[in-house]
């Protein structure tokens, strides 16, 4: 998210009215909730974290140790099994 100056969007009456309320403070406007986003739907970091734990699991399954995929994917080994508890009850 990025901050816009309010004079260059807002037409000048409303500018006005806001400032009585909050003069040069800064202010969040909530998106619309019909054009709310899922975490992670903008940067394709939910996508990617998805392949990630097939890809852990499948290594489970072909004999890796826990110990193994911690290291090499830079991830506790709870996370770890909590990714292949859950991967497993999706199967």
């Amino acid at each position: 998210m990025k901050y816009e100056k309010a004079q260059n969007i807002l037409p000048h009456d409303i500018l006005e009215l806001i400032q009585e309320y909050i003069d040069g403070g800064y202010l969040y406007i909530p998106r619309k909730s019909d054009s709310k986003k899922a975490w992670g739907e903008n940067s394709g970091i939910k996508n990617s974290l998805k392949k990630r734990n097939k890809e852990i699991f499948n290594r489970y399954k072909q004999g890796m140790l826990v110990k193994e995929l911690a290291a090499q994917f830079y991830l506790t080994e709870h996370s770890i099994r909590r990714i292949i508890r859950k991967e497993k009850q999706k199967v």
